[in-house]
């Protein structure tokens, strides 16, 4: 693609073009890192990035540069480079669109493939592609140009709106609903049954997982990851949530719009999670805990209480980050702490 066609195209985008030069027009073919870009390569730097990438630039063999407009040190190099250059408000925005034009998806075949099983009463929307191997269940609905790849398991009565992509060998269970624009990636596992189980004289009495799970538009499930059905009643994951791969999610759980989940991230039955919350990796949720809008938790939390809207915690147990900072500074300390203590005690015992 030339580069002043990448321009055009960015500048009707939500990267915010600031300024650019088109001196060489050149023909971009790949994406690649300011290292290892060569030429026909087009690459990026973020705002707020540290000097040694800054001054990559100077070197760097990119025939194009994507670059923060808000930085004067930048602004000042490239008025000595030769290549090609645009700034823009937010440069990583405008990578992830230049690598949407340049790397297409591909459009898989329109049908169903001949090892594919189709239940009784399925409703199939126009532009469906269903893969080989599949398998979807009686009185189930798919909407218009949704994606089923190879191995994928549908249950009975599951509805799944357009324009889903749902990738290998996934399992969506009886009574779940999609809406549109999701993406499942592989293996995971949307409507298993949740963790019910109750204690008796005789051992374990299973409760029956009767709920449904509803994934609102524009989820996206990581691989490998499971999202619970409850005993009764839903669980719902927000419009636009994000779940990276081996995400547990427990029965009845909530979460509001636009939330974020890391790797190894668990979330125990019953919690209700608000609007744009971020969960690091391995963040751990009990529960029944409520999650105010806009919560941050960072790696290895463990939330056992309510979080107030908008704070950002870290620890076990979760503690507002900016005091565990300041704790985590002084464990190494605790061993020398622990002997002038000792010490002090024992001359006050004399």
């Amino acid at each position: 693609m030339q580069f002043n066609k990448i321009v055009e195209k960015l500048k009707q985008g939500q990267s915010g073009v600031i300024d650019f030069n088109i001196k060489n027009n050149p023909v971009i073919l790949t994406a690649a890192s300011l290292e290892q870009a060569k030429e026909n390569d087009i690459s990026f730097l973020d705002n707020n990035s540290p000097a040694n990438l800054k001054n990559l630039i100077r070197t760097s063999k990119a025939s194009a540069l994507l670059l923060p407009a808000n930085d004067n040190y930048i602004v000042d190099i490239i008025k000595k480079i030769s290549g090609d250059w645009i700034l823009l408000k937010e440069p990583k925005i405008a990578f992830a669109e230049t690598l949407g034009l340049l790397y297409p998806n591909e459009r898989e075949k329109e049908g169903i493939h001949e090892s594919a099983v189709i239940g009784e009463n399925v409703k199939i929307g126009p532009g469906v592609s269903i893969g080989a191997n599949v398998y979807i269940g009686d009185n189930t609905e798919i909407g218009a140009g949704t994606i089923v790849h190879a191995g994928v398991v549908v249950y009975k009565k599951v509805r799944i709106g357009a324009k889903n992509l749902i990738h290998a060998n996934s399992v969506i269970h009886s009574g779940s609903t999609l809406g549109d624009e999701c993406v499942i990636n592989a293996n995971a596992v949307v409507g298993g049954e949740g963790f019910g189980f109750v204690p008796t004289s005789k051992g374990w009495k299973k409760m029956p997982q009767v709920g449904i799970v509803i994934l609102k538009n524009k989820v996206e499930i990581g691989s490998g990851s499971t999202i619970d059905r409850p005993s009764v009643g839903e669980t719902i994951i927000g419009e636009d949530t994000k779940i990276d791969n081996l995400v547990q999610i427990g029965h009845g759980v909530t979460t509001g719009k636009g939330c974020a989940m890391a790797a190894q991230v668990g979330i125990a039955g019953g919690a209700q999670i608000g609007n744009g919350v971020i969960l690091a990796g391995q963040v751990g949720v009990s529960n029944k805990v409520k999650i105010g809008d806009r919560v941050i938790a960072s790696s290895k939390t463990g939330i056992v209480s309510n979080i107030e809207e908008g704070k950002v915690v870290s620890g076990f147990p979760a503690i507002p980050n900016k005091l565990w900072l300041r704790c985590s500074a002084n464990f190494k300390k605790l061993p020398e702490i622990a002997k002038a203590f000792r010490q002090l005690d024992r001359r006050n015992s004399r």
